[in-house]
């Protein structure tokens, strides 16, 4: 039977071991040699070397070969810390390294984010403040020491990805290696003996091995094949990958810019730096990358959930603008949602608040109109209960003649409860506008030449308006109603027709779509390299002493897996299909006796192969 074969061919490997074992030949040195030729080159990953200077003996060099020797020695370590950097597991500590360089960057204010929240963290941080800012925590996307780990970390990768492409490049215009001398020593292995010449079944083995899409050739005795090329091709895509979204992330930090506008109903906008209520950009942004574009707000759209848990949740959210590129553009529409922002070049504009501006006329004490305007007010809850100031700066006058400035604190309720309920909006939409007014005069401090929130109204040198019993003038105002100023000083209205308004933010993101192309390229990179194994199959057709055919096949992966065993089994079935097991022949005379059975030999089973790291010897 096939079985009683096999263990004769493991009995042939186990007299060699035993004979190198004894010291009687090269055969061990040959074997090694064998062996590793075999598994050679399954991976594209270089190998360690030696620490330079360890040249295991004592050098004296002479005076004129001093220069050489240390020459060498600079050498040495060059390459030795070249290998290093472009190791895995430095690539990997420079990926660590950058997350955790990424950690301050969102804990910390920056201040190519926030100048304001900057200065705030320093002035209530009088210790640890300085010492972040001589350690670069306020800019740390743009600081030397991530600067140095980014670029580190790129020029690991490029390093590890070029020698690996060119050596994997050779590895597919070569073939797989020859078969090793012992099949037997592979983890995989099996054998049987057939009738079939040997030529025939290595010809019927190439045919199925190709068949299966092995890379397969003949070579001697055996047929050399070879599988699992896309495990590399995996590992190399990932890499490319990597450095894909690092150019990408690098560019669009280096070229990006960001601001925002709030619109209220029925005003413009034009892509221009000055447009913009904040804009922040990277360090290479020229203003001439800005696309020409305007559009209008027309309408701003907000329904909301009425009853039930999610009262009060948006249920439509959208702004509907005119638009127009370039300046003799046709003007167009679109209807810019929450995460359907509007597109136009490499710019996207997405809507990204909203709330109300209502909308007030102050006269002065002679009845004159000297500010007629709508007004955003900021929102402070979801049900958009908001806050904000009115600030008449010029034009108005006192019943006395006397030039002055006028300042209301505003709070806006667009649902207001009623009389002793809490000062607070109980739902998002006009179902009940209030507006309530506290009224000052004196000077705002806009002539200060200082930068001043127009959100917020500065007392500092303003003066309560009394109302007759004394107390601070304050009122709640429905739509068409009127609060008088004490003493003739004019009087504010609350218009009826509250107007909305929404913020947009302008982005310019380049290299975006690398990025993504990137992120998706690692991906599958990844899992080609981590599902698909790399493995070489080796089938060997000889003549044995007794004539008859034995048939080896043995596999190998770059790794341990049970998918090697399988595949061999898969693979010596179908070929056992295409040159059958012949019958062992036992210890018998040369010609049979004439009475002996014709079928004393039944056909001997397909051979099994041993799982992988099981006992073949």
């Amino acid at each position: 039977m096939g079985t009683t074969r096999d263990t004769d061919v493991r009995t042939e490997g186990e007299n060699g071991d035993r004979a190198d074992r004894n010291g009687t030949g090269d055969a061990a040195t040959r074997d090694a040699g064998d062996l590793g030729a075999a598994g050679a080159q399954l991976s594209t990953a270089p190998r360690d070397t030696v620490v330079p200077g360890s040249f295991g003996g004592t050098r004296t060099p002479g005076a004129t070969g001093w220069l050489a020797w240390t020459g060498r020695e600079v050498i040495g370590w060059a390459r030795w810390i070249w290998r290093q950097l472009t190791s895995m597991r430095v690539a990997l500590l420079l990926l660590f390294l950058l997350s955790l360089g990424a950690i301050p960057g969102s804990l910390i204010p920056q201040s190519g984010t926030d100048e304001t929240k900057v200065a705030d963290f320093l002035a209530r941080h009088t210790t640890i403040g300085p010492l972040y800012e001589k350690l670069g925590l306020f800019h740390v996307y743009s600081s030397a020491w991530f600067s140095a780990i980014y670029i580190l970390l790129f020029v690991s990768l490029i390093g590890c990805i070029v020698p690996r492409t060119w050596q994997f490049v050779g590895q597919l215009r070569g073939r797989p290696p020859r078969a090793p001398r012992l099949l037997t020593r592979l983890p995989a292995y099996t054998t049987w003996r057939t009738g079939a010449a040997p030529e025939e079944v290595r010809e019927e083995a190439l045919k199925l091995l190709k068949k299966r899409r092995f890379r397969a050739h003949l070579d001697g005795d055996a047929v050399a094949a070879e599988k699992g090329y896309l495990r590399e091709v995996g590992n190399l895509a990932f890499h490319i990958a990597l450095i894909v979204m690092l150019v990408a992330f690098a560019w669009g930090q280096l070229f990006k810019s960001e601001g925002n506008k709030l619109i209220v109903e029925g005003d413009g906008f034009a892509n221009t730096l000055t447009q913009y209520d904040d804009f922040k950009s990277g360090s290479l942004f020229d203003t001439d990358d800005l696309e020409p574009f305007s559009f209008v707000l027309e309408d701003f759209e907000g329904t909301y959930e009425q009853t039930g848990p999610n009262k009060g949740t948006p249920r439509t959210y959208q702004a509907k603008v005119d638009y127009s590129v370039g300046a003799d553009g046709k003007e167009q529409k679109k209807t810019v949602k929450v995460n359907e922002p509007l597109d136009i070049d490499d710019s996207k504009v997405y809507l990204t608040a909203h709330g109300y501006a209502p909308v007030v006329t102050v006269r002065d004490g002679k009845g004159d109109i000297v500010y007629r305007q709508a007004v955003p007010l900021l929102p402070l809850d979801s049900n958009v209960t908001s806050t904000g100031a009115i600030k008449v700066m010029d034009g108005y006058k006192d019943a006395d003649g006397k030039r002055e400035q006028l300042g209301f604190q505003a709070f806006f309720l667009p649902a207001y409860g009623g009389e002793g309920t809490a000062v607070v909006s109980q739902f998002p939409a006009l179902l009940n506008p209030v507006l309530n007014l506290a009224a000052y005069h004196g000077d705002l401090g806009v002539d200060a030449g200082l930068p001043q929130s127009v959100y917020q109204l500065e007392k500092k040198n303003m003066k309560e308006f009394k109302d007759s019993k004394g107390k601070q003038l304050r009122e709640n105002l429905k739509p068409g109603e009127t609060m008088q100023l004490p003493n003739g000083a004019g009087s504010i209205t609350f218009e009826k027709g509250v107007k909305e308004w929404a913020n947009f933010q302008v982005t310019r993101q380049p290299g975006a779509g690398w990025a993504l192309a990137g992120a998706f390229g690692a991906i599958f990179g990844l899992a080609a390299s981590l599902f698909i194994q790399r493995r070489r199959v080796w089938v060997r057709a000889v003549t044995g002493p007794d004539g008859v055919t034995v048939v080896e096949m043995a596999g190998l992966g770059r790794s341990e897996s049970a998918k090697v065993p399988e595949e061999l089994g898969v693979l010596a079935g179908h070929l056992y299909d295409l040159a059958p097991g012949a019958p062992d022949t036992p210890d018998r005379p040369e010609k049979d006796t004439p009475d002996q059975p014709e079928n004393e030999h039944p056909t001997p089973e397909p051979p099994a192969v041993p799982a992988e790291g099981a006992e073949t010897k």
